[in-house]
């Protein structure tokens, strides 16, 4: 009995290690993993580079091609950022 009271410490630090990084962390990447495959052409994107631009391609290896005021550049999908992507499609609010 005193072996698991000892040990119960370190038990409650690894369980709230896993309910609040661990757990958090692996809901996020599963909502990036969606957005990237949910990503169609004429999209409006902004990449984690904060570079704007619009998908013209999009390849099954995970890269896309983004039109932007440089050209056409060739990203992987995983470079394109959710929230900012997210923020930009937003519908915008009118100030009163």
């Amino acid at each position: 009995m005193d072996q698991i009271q000892s040990f119960l410490p370190i038990i409650l630090l690894f369980l709230v290690m896993y309910l609040f990084l661990i757990r958090p962390q692996m809901k996020k990447a599963k909502q990036e993993k969606q957005f990237a495959a949910q990503l169609k052409k004429g999209d409006k994107v902004i990449t984690l580079g904060g570079i704007h631009g619009k998908i013209s391609e999009l390849y099954d290896d995970g890269t896309c091609v983004i039109e932007c005021g440089a050209g056409k550049i060739k990203f992987e999908r995983a470079a394109i950022s959710m929230e900012k992507t997210a923020k930009l499609n937003a519908p915008v609010k009118e100030k009163k």
